[in-house]
């Protein structure tokens, strides 16, 4: 991931900021979440693994024939390497991920009794599952008030100032801070359709954002 220097350089945004923030993007909002599609915790894990360096779209497509016939990794097991490599070959990395989904399917049938476990550092452990997935599975799933910081998440909180940082894990470290409480369950959502749709990153639609007022960016495109 990277930013701009100049988008790094906005590091204004407060406390009081930051809840006008919120305030209008739930306004806009209310119950935003994962625009992949998944069945239960299990599913979720693979989607959001098989997702790096991918769209959502792309992930959804390979895995809509997939989960209506793997929900459990019992089942992921009994499928085999080469089923699933040949149903997400769609999607970048598949070999790769192929393998990660296998081994963590493994390891969840001996180690966590076939269950996804509500953990951030055991989730972690897992082929595959790097901190954004785990942190992704702990909110979605469990209803846990994580952040996970993809590259739209990065880039909004820099670009708008409100949580600067020059790695993934600093802007989360900022952003528990800064967030405020009542809107922690969903702020990763809202910041990555933000930056999905809105806050673009060769050229963010200014005119049309609403948290614009509070936004730190010295370049809003006009």
């Amino acid at each position: 991931m990277c930013i701009n220097e100049s988008e790094v350089k906005n590091l204004s945004m407060n406390k009081e900021s930051a809840l006008r923030f919120f305030t209008a993007l739930a306004a806009q909002m209310p119950q935003p979440k994962t625009e992949l599609h998944y069945l239960n915790p299990y599913t979720l894990l693979v989607a959001v693994s098989l997702s790096a360096q991918a769209t959502d779209v792309s992930v959804n497509k390979a895995t809509a024939t997939l989960f209506k016939k793997i929900k459990t990794p019992q089942a992921m097991l009994a499928f085999g390497l080469e089923n699933l490599r040949e149903q997400i070959k769609s999607i970048g990395l598949f070999n790769t991920k192929a393998k990660n989904v296998m081994a963590m399917s493994k390891i969840l049938i001996e180690q966590f009794g076939g269950e996804v476990p509500r953990d951030l550092n055991a989730l972690q452990t897992l082929p595959g599952v790097g901190r954004k997935t785990a942190n992704v599975v702990m909110n979605e799933a469990f209803g846990v008030p994580t952040i996970a910081v993809d590259t739209h998440v990065f880039r909004v909180a820099n670009r708008t100032g409100l949580a600067s940082g020059k790695t993934p894990n600093e802007v989360e470290a900022k952003l528990m801070k800064v967030v405020p409480e009542k809107f922690l369950a969903g702020a990763h959502h809202w910041l990555i359709l933000h930056g999905r749709y809105v806050c673009k990153a060769r050229k963010p639609l200014c005119p049309s954002c609403v948290v614009k007022k509070d936004c730190k960016y010295k370049d809003k495109t006009l």
